[in-house]
């Protein structure tokens, strides 16, 4: 019976500290050689943690038949758009805390789908225990005014 409630606690104190991409919504249009706003938030829980880092990447699904529910992004979280610290902040009272990040959709990036992926890792409690995740959302890329009619020299 003590295990069962050692279990759910850690569960319930993994899942508190669980971030959210806020934006852009899954399935939104993403346009190759222009910037992307990433917003990552932090739902306020009543567990102490302390924020270490994220990263963000981007991977083209087109490798797996266009599927990114084929893909494990704990393994490979694509091509790094933005690696360092994670600092949300509470600036908007009908939102939790979150962050911005304005980060470049690369000019390669195939038109079809991507999988946007956010790491994230936090120490978590008094002790404090390490907390690492990895989030993702699906994304179309599709030829923007950055490409569209451009000719791109390899």
């Amino acid at each position: 019976m003590k295990f069962i409630a050692v279990v759910a606690a850690l569960a319930t104190t993994a899942l508190a500290q669980s971030i959210a991409i806020g934006v852009p919504a899954a399935g939104s249009n993403i346009f190759p050689g222009e910037s992307l706003n990433v917003e990552v938030d932090l739902p306020q829980t009543l567990t102490g943690t302390r924020e270490v880092a994220i990263a963000i990447g981007l991977l083209s699904c087109n490798q797996f038949g266009g599927d990114c529910g084929n893909i494990d992004v704990s393994q490979d979280l694509g091509t790094i758009l933005f690696s360092g610290d994670y600092n949300p902040q509470l600036s908007d009272p009908s939102k939790p805390p979150f962050q911005h990040f304005s980060v470049p959709v690369p000019v390669s990036l195939p038109i079809g789908t991507a999988s946007l992926n956010v790491a994230h890792f936090s120490l978590v409690g008094a002790g404090p225990e390490a907390f690492f995740e990895v989030k993702n959302i699906t994304l179309n890329v599709v030829p923007g005014p950055s490409v569209a009619g451009r000719r791109l020299i390899l």
